[in-house]
Protein backbone atom coordinates (compact mmCIF):
# COMPACT_ATOMS: atom_id res chain seq x y z
CA UNK A 1 0.00 0.00 0.00
CA UNK A 2 1.51 3.48 -1.36
CA UNK A 3 2.03 5.71 1.44
CA UNK A 4 -0.60 8.83 1.63
CA UNK A 5 1.06 12.54 2.21
CA UNK A 6 -0.65 13.62 5.96
CA UNK A 7 0.75 17.21 6.35
CA UNK A 8 -0.16 20.23 6.19
CA UNK A 9 0.74 23.65 4.99
CA UNK A 10 -0.03 26.39 6.37
CA UNK A 11 0.59 30.39 7.17
CA UNK A 12 2.30 31.32 9.88
CA UNK A 13 3.61 34.42 12.04
CA UNK A 14 6.93 33.40 10.79
CA UNK A 15 5.84 32.53 7.15
CA UNK A 16 4.72 29.49 5.51
CA UNK A 17 5.03 26.16 7.40
CA UNK A 18 5.25 22.53 6.40
CA UNK A 19 3.22 20.52 9.49
CA UNK A 20 3.67 16.75 9.94
CA UNK A 21 2.00 14.59 12.62
CA UNK A 22 2.61 11.53 13.82
CA UNK A 23 1.11 10.01 16.67
CA UNK A 24 2.88 7.31 19.20
CA UNK A 25 1.29 4.54 21.71
CA UNK A 26 4.83 5.18 24.09
CA UNK A 27 5.15 7.59 27.04
CA UNK A 28 6.72 11.29 25.76
CA UNK A 29 9.94 10.26 27.17
CA UNK A 30 10.38 7.27 24.78
CA UNK A 31 9.31 9.43 21.94
CA UNK A 32 11.50 11.66 22.91
CA UNK A 33 14.84 9.44 23.31
CA UNK A 34 13.66 7.86 19.72
CA UNK A 35 14.37 11.75 18.10
CA UNK A 36 17.21 13.15 20.05
CA UNK A 37 19.46 9.91 21.09
CA UNK A 38 22.11 9.29 18.35
CA UNK A 39 21.71 5.60 18.50
CA UNK A 40 18.25 6.16 17.93
CA UNK A 41 18.24 8.43 15.31
CA UNK A 42 20.78 6.29 13.36
CA UNK A 43 17.74 4.31 12.61
CA UNK A 44 16.07 6.68 10.75
CA UNK A 45 17.62 9.49 9.64
CA UNK A 46 21.09 8.94 11.07
CA UNK A 47 23.87 9.40 13.34
CA UNK A 48 25.07 12.45 15.29
CA UNK A 49 28.12 13.62 17.00
CA UNK A 50 28.87 16.32 19.34
CA UNK A 51 28.30 18.16 22.38
CA UNK A 52 24.35 18.90 22.30
CA UNK A 53 22.79 22.21 23.97
CA UNK A 54 20.71 25.50 23.40
CA UNK A 55 23.42 27.38 21.07
CA UNK A 56 25.81 24.31 20.51
CA UNK A 57 26.31 22.71 16.55
CA UNK A 58 26.38 19.31 16.36
CA UNK A 59 27.21 17.21 13.18
CA UNK A 60 23.99 15.13 11.46
CA UNK A 61 25.12 12.47 9.10
CA UNK A 62 22.10 12.13 6.76
CA UNK A 63 22.55 8.42 6.17
CA UNK A 64 19.34 7.82 4.09
CA UNK A 65 20.61 10.79 1.58
CA UNK A 66 22.82 10.00 -1.62
CA UNK A 67 26.63 10.26 -0.24
CA UNK A 68 25.08 9.95 3.43
CA UNK A 69 26.33 13.62 4.05
CA UNK A 70 27.17 15.38 6.98
CA UNK A 71 26.18 18.66 8.23
CA UNK A 72 25.55 20.75 10.73
CA UNK A 73 23.09 21.29 13.06
CA UNK A 74 22.64 24.15 15.62
CA UNK A 75 20.14 23.14 18.61
CA UNK A 76 18.32 26.48 19.31
CA UNK A 77 15.90 25.70 21.62
CA UNK A 78 15.86 22.19 23.76
CA UNK A 79 12.99 21.60 26.16
CA UNK A 80 13.27 17.96 27.10
CA UNK A 81 10.82 15.95 26.45
CA UNK A 82 8.85 18.20 24.98
CA UNK A 83 10.14 21.20 22.12
CA UNK A 84 13.35 20.94 20.13
CA UNK A 85 13.67 23.47 17.85
CA UNK A 86 17.09 23.41 15.31
CA UNK A 87 18.42 24.72 12.46
CA UNK A 88 20.86 23.93 9.31
CA UNK A 89 22.53 25.32 6.12
CA UNK A 90 23.26 23.46 3.10
CA UNK A 91 23.73 23.89 -0.60
CA UNK A 92 19.79 23.88 -0.61
CA UNK A 93 19.18 26.57 1.78
CA UNK A 94 18.33 27.18 5.62
CA UNK A 95 16.09 24.88 7.69
CA UNK A 96 14.41 25.94 10.49
CA UNK A 97 13.09 22.96 12.14
CA UNK A 98 11.17 22.24 15.16
CA UNK A 99 9.68 18.66 17.40
CA UNK A 100 7.04 18.90 19.59
CA UNK A 101 5.46 16.07 21.57
CA UNK A 102 2.64 16.46 23.37
CA UNK A 103 0.98 13.95 25.55
CA UNK A 104 -2.95 13.20 24.68
CA UNK A 105 -4.66 10.44 26.57
CA UNK A 106 -2.31 6.94 26.52
CA UNK A 107 -0.71 8.27 23.17
CA UNK A 108 2.28 10.83 22.19
CA UNK A 109 1.66 13.47 19.60
CA UNK A 110 4.53 14.41 17.49
CA UNK A 111 4.07 17.25 15.59
CA UNK A 112 7.14 18.27 13.33
CA UNK A 113 7.47 21.59 11.70
CA UNK A 114 9.80 23.36 8.83
CA UNK A 115 9.28 27.14 8.50
CA UNK A 116 9.72 27.20 4.52
CA UNK A 117 12.27 29.50 3.42
CA UNK A 118 10.38 29.00 0.23
CA UNK A 119 6.50 27.69 -0.14
CA UNK A 120 7.06 26.26 -3.85
CA UNK A 121 10.20 23.84 -1.84
CA UNK A 122 6.90 22.39 0.00
CA UNK A 123 6.72 19.79 -2.98
CA UNK A 124 9.97 18.58 -2.19
CA UNK A 125 10.33 18.85 1.18
CA UNK A 126 7.27 17.38 2.36
CA UNK A 127 7.48 14.41 1.01
CA UNK A 128 10.77 13.90 2.41
CA UNK A 129 9.62 14.31 5.49
CA UNK A 130 6.85 12.25 4.90
CA UNK A 131 9.03 9.51 4.30
CA UNK A 132 11.88 10.39 7.40
CA UNK A 133 8.91 10.34 9.97
CA UNK A 134 7.59 6.64 8.43
CA UNK A 135 11.08 5.86 8.87
CA UNK A 136 11.04 7.35 12.40
CA UNK A 137 7.57 4.68 12.78
CA UNK A 138 9.05 1.74 11.37
CA UNK A 139 12.10 2.11 13.43
CA UNK A 140 10.10 2.32 16.32
CA UNK A 141 8.07 -0.75 15.53
CA UNK A 142 10.80 -3.19 14.05
CA UNK A 143 9.23 -2.56 10.48
CA UNK A 144 11.27 -2.46 7.32
CA UNK A 145 12.13 1.00 5.90
CA UNK A 146 10.04 2.41 3.81
CA UNK A 147 10.60 3.19 0.33
CA UNK A 148 11.85 6.78 -1.07
CA UNK A 149 10.78 6.10 -4.60
CA UNK A 150 7.16 5.22 -3.33
CA UNK A 151 6.83 9.30 -1.84
CA UNK A 152 8.57 11.54 -4.20
CA UNK A 153 7.55 12.21 -6.71
CA UNK A 154 4.37 10.36 -5.78
CA UNK A 155 3.10 13.16 -3.00
CA UNK A 156 4.63 16.22 -4.65
CA UNK A 157 1.60 17.74 -6.07
CA UNK A 158 -0.15 17.32 -2.93
CA UNK A 159 2.06 19.74 -1.00
CA UNK A 160 2.36 22.06 -3.91
CA UNK A 161 -1.31 22.05 -3.77
CA UNK A 162 -1.00 22.79 0.23
CA UNK A 163 0.91 26.04 -0.68
CA UNK A 164 -1.01 27.22 -3.10
CA UNK A 165 -4.19 26.74 -1.02
CA UNK A 166 -2.08 28.37 1.55
CA UNK A 167 -0.65 31.57 0.49
CA UNK A 168 -3.73 32.70 -1.26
Amino acid sequence: MKPRPTGHVRTSALGTDLVITRTFHAPIEDVWQSVTAAESTARWIGPWEGEPGPGKTIRLQMAFEKGAPWCPVTIDVCDPPNHLSISTKDEHGQWRLELSLAVHADTTVLTFVQHLSDPASAGEVGPGWEYYLDMLVASRNGQPIPDFAEYYPAQRDYYLDQARTANV
